[in-house]
């Protein structure tokens, strides 16, 4: 196991579902991030698994919203993963670096939303996000190897 490996599990073991969320918003830019890169190289078996993971994140962030109690915002958030998986699937086909870029910013723009609620929500106060929370213990975790 490599250092960064476990610091994430370090992480997700000790955070609330906010942060478990800001945690899956990370590793799917990064899975892109990664996706660019080997798109550019041509390494096309490490970009499918890359651009794959990360439509399974953004699929159990789709899945564990809560829609009763999330309101409009869930609805929302909802879309806006339909939108970013109908964009991944698109780079994927195009095999453009630039729609995969876009999806990235799009992500870090909604993460960055998520680290403001973060901010904003009192530390004595249990955090129940829009999400209904990742199943960290599940051998399907989409955040690969974060299981608690």
């Amino acid at each position: 196991m490599d250092a960064g490996s476990s610091y994430r599990q370090t992480a997700v073991r000790g955070a609330n579902p906010i942060q478990l969320v800001i945690c899956l918003y990370e590793q799917a830019m990064e899975d892109l991030r990664r996706a660019v890169i080997a798109l550019e190289n041509g390494v096309i078996d490490v970009r499918t698994r890359e651009v794959n993971h990360a439509l399974m994140i953004i699929g159990q962030l789709q899945r564990s919203l809560d829609m009763e109690r999330g309101g409009g915002v869930a609805q929302n958030l909802a879309r806006f993963y339909g939108l970013v998986r109908a964009g991944l699937i698109e780079a994927h086909v195009k095999q453009s670096a630039t729609i995969l870029e876009k999806q990235i910013s799009q992500l870090a723009t909604v993460r960055e939303a998520w680290l403001e609620v973060e901010r904003l929500t009192p530390t004595t106060q249990s955090a129940e996000p829009l999400h209904a929370g990742p199943d960290t213990r599940s051998p399907g975790n989409p955040v690969g190897g974060w299981n608690a």
